[in-house]
Order: structure tokens, then sequence, then C-alpha cells
């Protein structure tokens, strides 16, 4: 009974941030056209202003992000095209990573870094869950499943370090780079500037919902195989 509590809340905290995320992204995409400027094209000016001409500008399917392996300010097509509050100001907050990135930002430097050896480990360790109760049910040794258990276990819970570990880099970013840029060079409207900061608190805590989705995944592969 503890652990379906513990996985209840654990589910609460997870879908609760990435619904009011959701919420507010949504909320700020009307009106359509309340700016002059699309997503793409406020990126593009304010990367050329701080002189990162050789950042480029593109549009993805994977969820905005700014790639510092390729140098590149990736948008979804909503914000990319558009041209409502939403999609300015998350193209303001990309390019706050560039800034980091063209400024040495170290916590930024450091993520990319744990990234880059963290994704195989994670492959490894969801391989190691799979794998688990059938060593342990082969081998007839239980200590065998529980070593696999722990490590998969283990694994996967650097998913969950890493996205916490990410909320510095994204409150500088969106509060001490991207906000002052919109500031600076008249992105918004002053009346939109607290709606703005919810924008920018929102993309912030992402990964704050991203790091509570890994924690209920490692508990339903706890369950699973607990069974």
């Amino acid at each position: 009974m503890p652990f379906l509590i513990l996985i209840v809340a654990l589910l609460a905290l997870s879908v609760g941030p990435s619904l009011w995320v959701q919420a507010v992204m949504k909320r700020h995409r009307e009106p359509a056209n309340r700016y002059p400027r699309t997503g793409g094209q406020t990126a593009r000016h304010l990367l050329d202003a701080l002189g990162l001409r050789q950042v480029i500008t593109e549009v993805t399917e994977h969820g905005d992000h700014y790639d510092p392996v390729a140098k590149a300010v990736r948008l979804s097509a909503d914000n990319f095209n558009g041209r409502s509050l939403t999609a300015v100001t998350i193209a303001a907050h990309e390019v706050g990573h560039a800034l980091q990135h063209a400024r040495g930002f170290s916590p930024l430097l450091w993520r990319t870094r744990l990234v880059q050896w963290v994704a195989p480990i994670e492959k490894i360790g969801a391989g190691m869950l799979m794998l688990a109760p059938f060593a342990g049910a082969l081998t007839r040794s239980p200590y065998l499943g529980l070593l696999g258990l722990a490590g998969g276990i283990i694994t996967l819970g650097t998913a969950v370090v890493i996205h916490f570990l990410t909320l510095p880099t994204e409150l500088d970013a969106s509060f001490m780079r991207a906000l002052p840029l919109m500031k600076q060079h008249g992105i918004i409207r002053r009346e939109d500037l607290p709606r703005a900061r919810s924008l920018l608190t929102a993309a912030a805590f992402t990964y704050v919902a991203v790091a509570l989705q890994s924690l209920l995944n490692i508990a339903r592969w706890w369950a699973i195989l607990r069974r």
C-alpha cells in the first residue's frame, strides 16, 4: 500500500507540472499575430544583435531547444512560424542558451558533457532492467536479478539527476538572459512582461516535469519487477 501511494504521488507530481507548462504555453499562443516577427525571426534578430551569426535557426519536431554541438536554435513549427507571445518568448529563451554557450556558462557546458556521457548508460540501464528477471530465473540466483535491477535503476536515475541539475541553467537562460534581451531589444510590449515571465518560468520548469516523469518510470519498472 505505501508503494502504491508513492506511485500515485509521483504520477500527480509528474503530470501536474507538465499540464501546467502546456496550459501556460497554449494560453499565450493567442492572439496568434500579436507580434510583427515570428519566433524564428526573433531568434535570428537576437542572435545577429549578439554577434552570434554562426548559430543557425531551424524547425524541429523534437521540442524547442538549443543544440550546443551543432550551434543551432531549434524551435517547433508553431513557435518558429508563429507570431504569438509564446513564440517570441520561447525563441528568446533558446537564444539565452546560445548566449550562455558563447560566454562559457559552466553549468551549460557541464550539462552538455553529462548528456553525452549518460545517453549510452541510460540504454544499458534499460537493458539491465529488462534482463534482470530473466537472469534471476535462469541462474536461479535472486542476487543476480537484484544486482541487475539495482544497476538498471541507478543508471536510469542519472537522467533524473541531470534534469534536476538543468534547472539552474534554465532559470539563468530565462531570467538572466532572455528577459533582459527582450527588454533591451524591444521584443515584447511592456504590458506583456508579466505574461512573458510566466512563460519563461514554464520553459525553465519543463525539465522538472521531465525529471519527475523519469522518477515515475523508475517506480513503474520497480512495480513490474516486484511481481
